[in-house]
Formats: structure tokens, sequence, C-alpha cells
């Protein structure tokens, strides 16, 4: 009889908590604030609410739930523009970790990467020395042929058409040259600002792995 009586109790609490529950929920209420931001409860939801956003409050005026007001089309094409940067900024940044890695990868210490470094920087010293001594001695020949021309024509002898072909010709590769060996010197002076880049990045993706 006694068990009986407790798993009544039992069962009457649990009736009376469900009932308490309920109550609260029938009674949670409607809170806005409209245009001028004036402060409304309500016990339905009004359009002025579904339109400006509003929050659900129960009994004791906690929030329940808030629901923000409906977004214009601007608004909807400028979240999703935004979701779309994230993405970008995301795809960016994760290509960047891949290199990173491939980057350390390939070079397990600092000394590697500089000697790697310092050969390209080797490779455009040796293309401008070439360059240089054939600019050189295309210069000499045009000079031997331009002291040529001018000795014939002193002597009131007319300068083969050949002669001057050739002394055009040289005229105009050696203007490529000159400019040939300006550009590569560009290149080195670039690559070595490259190389600085290169090993500081170096370095600190290793301070990174360390840490």
């Amino acid at each position: 009889m006694r068990i009986i009586t407790l798993s009544l109790a039992v069962l009457l609490g649990l009736a009376a908590a469900e009932s308490a529950l309920a109550q609260n929920a029938a009674h949670n209420r409607y809170r806005w604030r409209d245009a001028q931001g004036n402060l409304h409860f309500d016990d339905s939801l009004p359009a002025e609410a579904l339109q400006l956003g509003y929050d659900i409050v129960n009994a004791q005026g906690l929030v329940v739930k808030h629901v923000d007001k409906p977004k214009s089309a601007e608004e909807l094409k400028a979240d999703e523009k935004a979701a779309a940067d994230r993405d970008e900024q995301k795809r960016i940044a994760d290509e960047q970790a891949r290199r990173d890695q491939q980057f350390l990868a390939a070079y397990p210490n600092e000394q590697e990467l500089a000697s790697a470094l310092h050969a390209q920087i080797d490779m455009i010293d040796q293309s401008i020395h070439a360059t240089e001594i054939s600019l050189q001695s295309q210069e000499k020949s045009l000079t031997e042929m331009l002291s040529h021309a001018a000795d014939l024509d002193r002597n009131g002898k007319p300068v083969p058409a050949t002669l001057q072909s050739q002394i055009d010709a040289l005229r105009v590769n050696i203007e490529k040259q000159k400019a040939f060996i300006v550009e590569r010197q560009q290149q080195k002076v670039d690559a070595e600002k490259k190389n600085e880049a290169e090993i500081a990045r170096y370095r600190e993706l290793q301070a990174h792995v360390r840490h």
C-alpha cells in the first residue's frame, strides 16, 4: 500500500511539473521595438513585429528566442558576397599553407635554401658575363669596320654595300645586347630581393614549427 502511495505521489509530481511547463509556455509573450524605439509587449504577434524583428519571452521575462527582421534583397546579396569573400580568403589561406609545407619539405635547412637561391644568382651572372664578352668582341669588330669605312671615305672611295650592311647589323645587335645586359642586371637585383624575402619567410616558418 505504501509503494502504491509513493508511486501515486511521483505521478502527481510529474503531472504538476508538466502543468507548470505548459502554463509557462502558454504565458510566452512577444516583445519588440517599433520604428521610434518604443518597447512593446503583446500576447499575439503583430505585423509590425514581424517587419522589425522581435523576442519571445517567457513568464519571467527571459528571452526564449530572438527573431531578426526579414532581410532585404540588398542585405541578402551583401551576405552572399561576404560569404563568398570568406570562402575565397579561406581558399587563399589554405593554398598558402600548402605552399609553405612544400617549401619547408624542399629545404630541410636554411643552408640548402641559401645554396639553391645563390645558384639562381650565379646563372644570371654567367649570362651577363657571356653577353659582355660577346659585346666586347662585336664592339671591336664594329670599330674595325668603321675605321675601314673611314679610310675608304678619306681616299674618295665608296663604302661597299656589304660593309655598310655589316656595320648596320652590328650596331643593332650591340644595342640589343646592351639592353639584354641591363635587363639581366635588373633581374639580378630583383632576384636578390626575392631571395632575402624567401630566407626571411623560411626562418619565420621554421620558428613557427619549433614553437
